[in-house]
Formats: C-alpha cells, structure tokens, sequence
C-alpha cells in the first residue's frame, strides 16, 4: 500500500524538472505526509449538547382517555458535528409515544387486552427521528409515566351562572341556553364527578334590558372531554322590578269653582306601585295629580273623594284620606 502513495508526488514533478527523489531520498516521505495532512488533518472533532424533545402521545385506544402523563418532554445527550447540531437545533423534535404499540400485549393484537391503569412506557431511541451521524449517548427519564380510564359519555342540562347585579331596579329572570343539554364524553372518574355541567359565568353587571351571548362550558380541563358543541347561546332576560313608591301630601286641585272654597285636608298621601324606571322618571311622575270637580255644587259643605290622574303602568295601592271635606261659601 505504501508504494502507491509514493507515486502521489511523482504527480507533482513537473517535465524538466530535477527528479528530487534521487537528489534527496526523503523528500517522498515528506510529501506524503503533506498530502495525509491535507486530506485527514482537518476533521472537525464532534461535539456533545442537550435537546429537549416534546412527547406525541398517539393511537391511544378508543375506548380509552390519556387522564395523567407526569412528563410530556424527555431530554437527550447527543454528539455529532457541530454543523449537524447547529442544523438540529432549528428543528422541532417530537418523540412519538405510541400508547397502543407499547400496551399492546396480545399477539393477536385485541385492544381489549388493554385495561385501564398506570403504566410505564419505555422510552425507545429508534423512534427518535433523527440523523443517522448523529450519536445518542443518553435519555432522561428513559420511562414515561402514563395513566388511562374508561371513557365513557353522559347527557347534562346546561346551568349558565350569574355573577355582578343588574342596574338599580332591574332583575335577571332564569336564562334560556340553546342547546339546553349537551353529551359530554371523557374519562369516567371525571365524568361521574360532575354534579352540574355549567358555561362560563355571565357578568350582570349594570345591565338594564336583556342580552345575548357565546358561551363555553366552564371546564377545569378541557382538553380532557369531548362534546357535541363546544359554544352555548345564552339569552338573559332582564326587566324592571315592581317597586312601591310614597307621594306625600299632593295638593287636591279644584276644578269648575265659581266661588271661594275651602278643602280639609288640602293634600293626599298616595301609595303608588310601578316599574323602577317610571317611578324614577320625574317627567312621568309629574302627570300624577289628584282633584275634585265642584261643578253644578251650590254653597254648603260637601263630603267628597278625590280623583287621581294616573299615568300608565302605574297603579295606585293606597290613598289617605279617603274623604275630603269642601265648604262652598
């Protein structure tokens, strides 16, 4: 084999030239050693770093949920080129958990042969999609912690819960929620343990008329159950509460007087009973009024009831006093 090297240099030797081989015996041996050099000095020296790799935890059985996994990366030690490093680390690597593979224990491959329980799934190299240049020197932690339940689905009533008051006066009826039921389908210890399935509160907070809204149901993990809608329109019917309002001492008009008079006593408390809003609405509450016609009455005294103008909507739960006495001179 040596001897094919030392033809290399003899390439080199251009016509005419002196045959330095003759002239100096060791020169061959030099220029092989330069060509060796050139050809194998310069390999880059690998190198070792630490990638972090999401788990995919996939084909898990169909009558089964994923409830627990109490790690969702695992880290690997790794040595390769730097230029391989560098390129790896631009890339997102996942670690495929095949959940059915690595269950599956019957040779027949019967899913049923998977029962619900914890389990601990080795972590396997190969499955790491990876350059085969690049050398995999360790795993942390070499098993993965899995847990897995019946799944099962159950039909709820939808509650939608309110939080915050409507404006002074105003009162929120029971919302409508559409659908009203939903299947809600996941793991069996989490299913059985709701009592009441409920949408993300609705906030009253100043609301004067009613209102409509996208809700979704108000889970503590989500990702864990599956239904058939995952937004609730809910309508919130709001109205104004019936309220009892005090008008003391309301003059008593006089109408069609063609002489002098004199009412005992002048005014009347009334009572009234309305919504919030017209009872607050001094535009209204000025067309109340109370007043006795003497039309057609001669000089005497007069034991009367007072009239009252009303506006609408309101109504009149109590009146004092009931009779008023009127002197015509």
């Amino acid at each position: 084999m040596l001897k094919k090297f030392v033809l290399l240099p003899r390439l080199l030797i251009l016509s005419g030239m002196p045959d330095f081989k003759k002239k100096c015996p060791g020169c061959s041996v030099f220029f092989l050693a330069l060509f060796l050099f050139l050809v194998f000095g310069c390999t880059i020296e690998p190198v070792e770093t630490d990638l972090l790799l999401l788990v995919d935890f996939s084909n898990i059985p169909e009558d089964m949920v994923l409830t627990d996994h109490h790690t969702d990366k695992i880290e690997i030690r790794i040595q390769a080129d730097p230029r391989l490093i560098e390129q790896i680390n631009k890339q997102t690597i996942t670690y495929p958990a095949d959940l059915y593979t690595d269950l599956e224990f019957d040779p027949a491959g019967d899913s049923d042969s998977i029962e619900p329980g914890s389990y601990m799934l080795p972590v396997d190299k190969t499955r790491i999609p990876m350059n085969p240049a690049i050398k995999i020197l360790d795993i942390n932690p070499s098993f993965l912690s899995v847990r897995l339940e019946k799944k099962i689905t159950r039909t709820f009533k939808i509650t939608v819960p309110y939080i915050g008051a409507p404006a002074q006066g105003h009162l929120a009826l029971e919302p409508a929620c559409e659908p009203a039921f939903v299947k809600l389908t996941g793991a069996q210890s989490l299913i059985n343990g709701i009592k009441q399935l409920k949408t993300k509160p609705i906030d009253l907070a100043g609301a004067g008329e009613g209102f409509k809204k996208n809700l979704p149901l108000d889970l503590e993990n989500p990702q864990l159950y599956s239904s058939d809608h995952t937004m609730f329109t809910v309508t919130v019917p709001i109205q104004q509460q019936m309220v009892t309002k005090t008008m003391a001492n309301i003059p008593i008009q006089v109408w069609n007087a063609t002489s002098k008079v004199n009412i005992e006593p002048s005014g009347i408390t009334l009572e009234i009973k309305g919504p919030f809003d017209t009872l607050s609405n001094k535009a209204i509450m000025d067309q109340l009024y109370a007043f006795i016609d003497l039309k057609g009455l001669l000089p005497g005294v007069y034991a009367r009831h007072a009239y009252i103008n009303v506006p609408v909507d309101l109504v009149v739960t109590g009146a004092d006093p009931q009779i008023f006495i009127i002197k015509v001179e």
